[in-house]
């Protein structure tokens, strides 16, 4: 047993930058508060460097390692939030499905699943607290070691996304073998949403239990559906997450801030601000002008710089930023990308991206 298996989810120190989670409630803030998804990566040098011969789910498996790459990215930028270093796809692992990461390739489920009996091979009542403990490890290990410097943010993938992987067997460009089954076998896909549901409820509370102080749920393939399957498919279950979270956490006087991210799913925008999340992420294909009234100030909202605009020069970056902040306001809005980085991106480059928030958001709540 290692020392840092003795570290327990109590007494941790107390918060200095809480930025962030007063622009999840709307409160006004100094400056607009960043982050970015995928911010412990492969663009950094050092998170190459530490990953380097290791098996990807071994990494997820380590708190320690999960720990120090968090951190990572709060060593070389001002970031007002991290995010837990770890995979939407533990959750299908904990049900009992193989999942490999294949280097040029990605993810992949040796055995997906094909047929609504397959269904039978899952674990449907998973123990998170034994399946997934190393992940509440994690997180509680980086709360004491962050020291207070920014919230920890804990995350999960969504039901329609974690389905689409795991009848898929990996990505894929039309998923259609995953939208195959909510055609044909309607009851059957209703039937795993709700197994994966109920695993995800119990996995974000024991997050925040692990002490994880903001939440993120990634539908990230929620735009390859249209209106109708996401108002049957994702919506109910996103927001059954959201309501039921949010009750167990209200009975032990807890407020934790919630975040969905549906991306390419801007048809849902009025939906997802009435489904009991604090705050909606928006991928870049939204305007955010147009977001902000199709919300109607009923939530906060994140996002949502183009990623590939951070291969234009400095200068370009920060004017792009300037644009966006304009769009969003500043009040109400934590600044982020549209999607994750990618791994050939510049870390300098996101060191720009971080400092034009500041800097821009900065004066303008001066000249308010």
């Amino acid at each position: 047993m290692s020392k840092d298996d003795l570290i327990l989810p109590k007494d941790f120190p107390q918060l200095k930058n809480d930025t962030f989670l007063r622009a999840t409630r709307g409160e006004e803030t100094e400056h607009v508060p960043v982050w970015c998804m995928r911010q412990a990566g492969r663009y950094l040098p050092e998170f190459r460097e530490f990953r380097a011969g290791k098996d990807f789910f071994d990494t997820c498996q380590s708190p320690e390692a999960c720990c120090e790459l968090t951190l990572q990215p709060l060593r070389r930028y001002a970031f007002d939030a991290a995010i837990i270093f770890s995979d939407i796809l533990v959750i299908p692992q904990a049900m009992g499905m193989e999942v490999q990461m294949v280097p040029g390739k990605g993810p992949t489920f040796p055995e997906p699943l094909k047929e609504p009996e397959d269904l039978q091979r899952l674990q449907a009542k998973v123990d998170v607290g034994k399946e997934l403990s190393y992940v509440f490890k994690a997180i509680t290990l980086t709360r004491h070691k962050i020291d207070g410097k920014v919230p920890l943010i804990g995350f999960t993938g969504a039901p329609w996304t974690l389905m689409a992987y795991m009848i898929e067997g990996g990505g894929s460009n039309t998923h259609s073998k995953a939208k195959r089954w909510l055609y044909r076998h309607p009851e059957a896909s209703h039937m795993l949403l709700r197994m994966l549901t109920d695993v995800i409820v119990q996995y974000l509370l024991g997050q925040v239990a692990a002490g994880a102080q903001a939440l993120q749920v990634f539908d990230s393939h929620a735009g390859i559906l249209g209106p109708v399957e996401f108002r049957e498919f994702s919506l109910p279950y996103l927001r059954d997450i959201a309501r039921s979270v949010k009750d167990k956490l209200k009975e032990e006087g807890k407020d934790v801030p919630m975040i969905v991210f549906a991306k390419d799913a801007h048809y849902a925008l009025d939906d997802l601000s009435q489904s009991n999340y604090e705050v909606v992420g928006l991928d870049w294909t939204i305007d955010p002008r147009s977001a902000r009234e199709r919300t109607g100030g009923k939530v906060s909202l994140q996002g949502n710089m183009d990623p590939c605009a951070l291969y234009a020069p400095k200068e370009k970056i920060s004017d792009i930023v300037k644009k966006m902040l304009e769009g969003f306001g500043t009040r109400g809005y934590i600044a982020n990308l549209g999607h994750g980085l990618y791994p050939d991106m510049d870390p300098e480059n996101v060191g720009a991206f971080v400092e034009a928030v500041h800097q821009h958001s900065k004066q303008m709540i001066k000249q308010k």
